[in-house]
């Protein structure tokens, strides 16, 4: 399964670099993933993570890698979408940034046994993907400092006001909705990683 995970991501970043609508900003968009996979590969036999998580990575490297290529403002059939007059895929993104990044937290707490108490995990978990958001709206903020020209493209306001404290508010429901839906699948995910298998 790795493998077809492999060549899916490799796939769809060829696809994604080939022609993007703004070069600077499919840099700006892809290189999280680009790192990430690289940082799971030299983890891989050290620190491997379960399934469920690996799974939620790759989905979530498509979704920038797809953002990457159109620029989020500009994805195809996300017009209009839940009744805005905007483009609306950069808060899928968003979701993603808060969902996926709650069970990479989950896991690697977990395993590390660095939080005691379901609550206190759960609020360590939820801490730490707003933090990712945060800081990633920080980026999103020196890159607008830096270059106004990728700025349009890699922020993605589309002239939204309250952009940035939307998409926080995406990730903040993003880590709590994946706590909500997948704690027992990614629970058992554990248990079988923890003892081999059986």
């Amino acid at each position: 399964m790795k493998y077809l995970w492999a060549v899916v991501f490799v796939i769809v970043l060829v696809w994604s670099g080939l022609e993007p609508r703004d070069r600077a900003t499919w840099w700006l968009e892809v290189f999280p993933a680009i790192a990430g996979a690289m940082v799971l590969l030299f983890t891989y036999r050290r620190f491997r993570l379960t399934p469920l998580v690996y799974q939620l990575i790759l989905l979530h490297c498509l979704v920038l890698m797809v953002g990457g290529h159109y620029t989020y403002a500009e994805v195809p059939f996300f017009d209009g979408w839940l009744g805005s007059e905007r483009n609306n895929y950069d808060k899928l993104g968003h979701l993603f940034q808060g969902f996926v990044p709650a069970l990479i937290a989950r896991e690697v707490l977990i395993r590390m046994q660095a939080v005691n108490g379901r609550w206190w995990l759960r609020l360590f978990v939820v801490s730490l993907a707003l933090a990712f958001s945060a800081f990633y709206e920080l980026i999103e903020w020196w890159v607008a400092l830096v270059s106004e020209e990728a700025a349009d493209a890699f922020l993605g306001t589309q002239g939204y006001v309250w952009d940035t404290q939307s998409d926080m508010a995406l990730a903040l429901v993003g880590a709590i909705g994946a706590l909500a839906l997948l704690s027992r699948v990614h629970d058992r995910q554990l248990r079988r990683l923890t003892t081999g298998g059986r």
